[in-house]
């Protein structure tokens, strides 16, 4: 049985005001106040529960003894590389499994707009994210960083759902402490949440891209960004590149990108990034 979250998307676009098409010109400030969720919020039904992280506070909850909180990738941060492109003093970076997700790409990315690798013509613009779905299982990445970076991290992936989890090792040993996971949002918390309901703040971030909706089914993978995610998953072994092209699903949740790199997507693996990104979406 797949327990997917409730997706309800607000009518897009809104009329852009005077101060908000001055914004657009501008790098988005988010406000990083959470709704009082509680924080005990299970996402699914499972021997680990899973928590929704709504305030600050509740990542330092998850904080080890020597003061540093736990990460999950399954995305770009598969790569040890990109992940220290981001967060450069991380430690521990390791393999890992994680029960009861699956990987979609169905979240637009202003990123890829921003650097030139979007193919709106194409809806080849989307990024990953994970949401719960029983029987599937991810092999992930997972590192440590500071406190002091919790901040940075939550403006990073702040059109996210911050849940807490408990990953294993790849031989099922549970982890001692649980991890940060970017989960699947939806417009409309996003907007209610993260926006405080203001049309300006969503379009300071996304609306300059002419993007009406961040999570989406219509949407196609990022070309450069799907090549750099598997050729990350490859340089981790042949259990996580497996893992990666068997369970990271299309929009549709139906294609996987095995399969589609196999017919629709074929040659997206023989394309270069752009010389000024090869390093960053080299695997």
């Amino acid at each position: 049985m797949n327990i997917a979250t409730n997706t309800t998307f607000i009518n897009f676009p809104f009329q852009l005001s005077p101060l908000a098409s001055r914004a657009c010109h501008q790098r988005a400030t988010l406000s990083l106040s959470f709704p009082p969720l509680p924080l005990s919020k299970p996402a699914m039904s499972s021997a680990a529960p899973v928590t929704e992280l709504s305030d600050e506070s509740d990542f330092e909850s998850l904080l080890s003894p020597d003061g540093h909180i736990s990460i999950c990738g399954f995305g770009s941060l598969l790569s040890e590389r990109s992940a220290r492109s981001t967060f450069p003093d991380l430690a521990n970076f390791r393999t890992a499994r994680l029960n009861r997700f699956r990987r979609v790409f169905a979240h637009v990315a202003p990123v890829f707009f921003e650097r030139g690798i979007a193919k709106p013509e194409t809806m080849e613009i989307s990024s990953l994210s994970v949401e719960p779905c029983e029987g599937e299982t991810l092999v992930v990445t997972v590192f440590e960083i500071r406190k002091s970076e919790i901040p940075d991290f939550i403006k990073r992936e702040v059109e996210f759902r911050f849940l807490a989890v408990l990953p294993e090792t790849l031989d099922g040993k549970a982890f001692d402490f649980p991890a940060v996971l970017c989960a699947r949002y939806s417009d409309e918390e996003f907007f209610d949440n993260r926006c405080k309901g203001n049309k300006e703040i969503y379009f300071q971030q996304y609306g300059r891209w002419n993007i009406d909706k961040i999570w989406r089914d219509d949407v196609l993978p990022c070309r450069v960004y799907l090549r750099h995610c598997v050729l990350a998953a490859k340089n981790l072994g042949e259990t996580a590149y497996n893992n990666f092209v068997d369970h990271t699903y299309l929009a549709d949740r139906k294609t996987t990108i095995r399969d589609y790199l196999a017919t629709t997507g074929s040659g997206i693996m023989e394309e270069q990034p752009p010389e000024s990104l090869k390093h960053r979406y080299g695997g």
